[in-house]
């Protein structure tokens, strides 16, 4: 039986729901919700409910790496 999971190089997008995002970033639910409605992190809405692609999140997490100098040799350096 063929898995329905999304395998590395599938062209398919895919995306997170509002709690995962939330998890992800370590932030609330509601502080995804203002990004969303503030148009700061694109998003879909599928019935009453909205999806994230996981693209924009991981080029938020990118940014706010590269804003804050944060690269994994910096944190190997000081474990």
């Amino acid at each position: 039986m063929a898995s329905t999971e999304p395998q590395r190089g599938d062209a398919r997008a895919q995306f997170l729901t509002v709690a995962e995002v939330a998890d992800t970033l370590r932030v609330s639910r509601m502080t995804v919700y203002r990004l969303i409605h503030s148009g700061e992190v694109p998003s879909m809405r599928v019935g009453h409910t909205f999806r994230v692609p996981k693209t924009a999140v991981d080029a938020m997490l990118s940014q706010i790496y590269e804003a804050d100098g944060f690269d994994s040799g910096s944190r190997a350096a000081n474990d």
